[in-house]
């Protein structure tokens, strides 16, 4: 990754342009922390990058922003600028470019990820910052009301930085957020969402809850169930918690998940029914949501004699042919009870055993019917 990093820095300064990675990378290298996301800044304008990069894609060029792949790594290249007249609290209405690197590190959000990277690997701190990552702190650039007003999803950021990297919150910084944290009202649900992914899959997400309960954030984020988080591996176990499926955007198959894992909630996810029912993954959400070891789920789930029904050694013709019935609600009473007899290990996965079963099954439910017939009369 850093390797072919510097071979982008090359191409550029190759074409008399200064170029740097700049931020997060950079951030994490000197942590020792390993990052796939490389952000490289220079004085070359888009219309020149595209001369050395014919490939890139321009689609954010207004925004002085074009992104590129070499050797099948992403990379942002960003012109050295200048922003203003945030009107909407999050993008610059005003960009302009500039030919100086200071200037443009004056601009970003967080002093731990002002410092870059020159050509030959060289750590290049112009606003002497380094020091705020050893002393593992947040803070903003600019003054911290200023800076979140200019972008309203530095709010977020910081917690998010504060929670993945283990750091602190500047004082500051805490009561620029609690002043202003009616502007996330007004940011977008997507933004928001992708913040709290990454705050709620961390490992130090209690951290992370702490922070937003501390800074007064629930009510702006409509997260009113945070109190009923408990630690999950799986962010999707963290959002079934929090209830929130008509306020964030999530995918189809994400909410027939969340709905699955409450259901499996309900029920006893360490039960076989449960665990052949809604499968391994959801189960195992939902075992750890409850305080119960994942390898007893694992365990419990590989000792099964079957996992779905395409696993039984007969299907529905054959029950059909044997019985003489059509499909409908008969049937999938007989279903039932056969893969619960399976589960239960009273009865073999064997064909013939499995249709003396589905005849008493069907002898059984005619009785009963009957009986409820005279009972009725």
């Amino acid at each position: 990754m850093l390797d072919t990093a510097l071979k982008v820095l090359n191409m550029i300064e190759d074409n008399s342009y200064e170029a740097y990675i700049v931020g997060g990378f950079v951030r994490d290298y000197l942590m020792g922390v390993k990052s796939n996301d490389v952000d490289i800044t220079t004085n070359a304008k888009p219309k020149e990058l595209i001369k050395i990069f014919p490939n890139a894609n321009l689609e954010n060029a207004s925004y002085g922003s074009v992104s590129i792949y070499l050797d099948g790594i992403r990379f942002e290249i960003t012109t050295y600028r200048c922003e203003y007249c945030y009107s909407d609290n999050r993008h610059p209405d005003v960009i302009t470019y500039v030919n100086d690197l200071k200037t443009d590190l004056k601009r970003r959000d967080f002093t731990i990820n002002t410092i870059c990277m020159d050509k030959f690997g060289n750590i290049i701190d112009l606003l002497n910052n380094k020091g705020d990552i050893d002393k593992k702190i947040i803070k903003t650039v600019v003054d911290p009301l200023k800076s979140i007003s200019f972008d309203s999803l530095r709010i977020l950021r910081a917690i998010r930085f504060a929670t993945t990297l283990d750091f602190e919150l500047d004082g500051s910084l805490k009561e620029a957020i609690r002043q202003d944290k009616y502007l996330l009202k007004d940011l977008s649900v997507n933004r928001k969402k992708e913040e709290l992914d990454k705050i709620f899959s961390s490992n130090n997400l209690i951290k992370g809850i702490k922070l937003l309960k501390e800074l007064e954030l629930t009510n702006f984020l409509e997260l009113k169930n945070l109190n009923k988080v408990k630690p999950c591996s799986q962010v999707i176990g963290i959002w079934t918690l929090l209830e929130v499926d008509d306020i964030y955007p999530f995918t189809r198959n994400e909410l027939n998940l969340m709905s699955s894992i409450r259901e499996a909630l309900d029920k006893n996810p360490l039960a076989v029914r449960t665990l052949y029912d809604y499968d391994l993954y959801v189960c195992t959400v939902a075992s750890e949501i409850m305080g119960y070891d994942k390898k007893k789920v694992v365990d419990l789930y590989e000792d099964m004699p079957i996992h779905k029904r395409s696993d039984i050694v007969i299907d529905s013709y054959d029950i059909m042919s044997t019985l003489d019935i059509e499909e409908g609600p008969v049937l999938r009473e007989i279903w039932q009870e056969i893969e619960n007899y399976i589960l239960e290990l009273k009865v073999a996965n064997k064909k013939e055993d499995l249709l003396l079963l589905a005849k008493e099954i069907y002898l059984n439910l005619l009785k009963e019917g009957s009986d409820e017939r005279k009972v009725s009369s």
